[in-house]
């Protein structure tokens, strides 16, 4: 199967599928979304993550939510809107595309006030198809700058999943790889299994199979091995949030990986589409992470217990890799390099 026939959303007759990201990669299923509470369920149990994804799926989700609202005055329909996207935002907290889409559908509504509710309701399909465009668009930019900082035959590590299971189309830290083969360039990857919840192993491993990219799967704690054996030339990842200084969060381990490409001197490059860049976030000491279950440590993978009945466990989904580490952050717009608080901005500037 072509990587590219694969998308972690769809919206078709009316209606809202999301691939369950937590049964692949033996299953392949698109559930049905019918309440705000289905859309809810589905991002904080990570059927559907990645931050462009669970903002694409939060956009279209509000509009389910209220397509059949009884509401005839602006007034109810608005309140009615807001508790949905107040709902919908309390899903997860790291991950920015969530309030962002959130924030633009609740926009939308606004600048329709003056139409009639089912006018309203046809122009926030308009905006999640948009959303989703957009996305799409970023995508293939960062691929393609992103790509400029590469050659083929490249060594590349990755960490979590920032492929097309992440967004709409391409990725963001996968972009580059996915461009690239559409070129005919060579790329040898290797994914961390990323724990805690194996997303590299079961998703960044799986995608790229998929799309005959060659990719070896490695622990975390190997990801020292392969940069001292010269098999790694750059390191890409995601991100989740970035703060205003250049500070960014993605999946737990990816601070490691960050330190380890310093000391061995290998480009760490974070692919961040605009949306995910948080001016309203001075640094990341700032960044809420978000705590899971720490069954997803001690039973989740396993069939039986691997740890001890009722041990302490600490589960965090997210860390923060400071900026120091960060060798270029690769948006849409453009490609930052540190001082970032000065670069990320005249990007958006653009």
């Amino acid at each position: 199967m072509n990587g590219q026939k694969f998308s972690p959303i769809k919206f078709q007759d009316g209606m809202l599928l999301i691939l369950d990201q937590t049964k692949l990669p033996t299953t392949t299923e698109y559930l049905e979304m019918h309440t705000k509470e289905d859309v809810w369920h589905a991002i904080h149990k990570l059927q559907v993550r990645g931050a462009p994804a669970i903002g694409i799926a939060a956009a279209y989700g509000s509009y389910i939510s209220v397509k059949g609202s009884m509401e005839q005055d602006y007034e109810g329909f608005y309140t009615e809107f807001c508790m949905v996207k107040d709902y919908l935002d309390s899903a997860r907290p790291t991950a920015v595309n969530l309030s962002w889409a959130l924030s633009r559908m609740e926009q939308c509504v606004k600048e329709n006030k003056s139409c009639t509710v089912e006018e309203i309701k046809g122009a926030m399909l308009k905006e999640a198809e948009r959303i989703k465009t957009e996305e799409e668009t970023a995508c293939l930019a960062m691929g393609e700058y992103g790509l400029s900082l590469l050659k083929s035959g490249m060594g590349i590590l990755t960490h979590c999943n920032a492929g097309i299971l992440a967004t709409s189309k391409y990725g963001t830290a996968l972009a580059p790889l996915y461009v690239g083969q559409e070129q005919g360039y060579a790329f040898n990857v290797f994914a961390d299994e990323t724990r805690p919840l194996l997303q590299g192993a079961r998703l960044t491993a799986w995608e790229l199979n998929q799309s005959g990219i060659p990719v070896t799967l490695i622990c975390d704690n190997m990801a020292s091995m392969v940069m001292k054996n010269g098999w790694i030339d750059a390191v890409l990842v995601g991100c989740d949030r970035m703060a205003a200084n250049g500070d960014g969060a993605n999946k737990i381990g990816t601070s490691g990986v960050a330190i380890l490409a310093k000391e061995y001197g290998i480009p760490f490059y974070m692919c961040v589409p605009t949306s995910t860049i948080d001016f309203d976030t001075p640094n990341g000491e700032e960044i809420k992470i978000e705590l899971r279950s720490g069954d997803e440590i001690s039973q989740m993978w396993y069939e039986k217990e691997m740890a001890p009945a009722g041990i302490q466990t600490y589960n965090p989904a997210f860390d923060v890799t400071e900026a120091k580490y960060i060798t270029a952050v690769i948006t849409e717009k453009g490609i930052a390099y540190p001082p970032y608080e000065e670069s990320l901005r005249g990007l958006l500037e653009k």
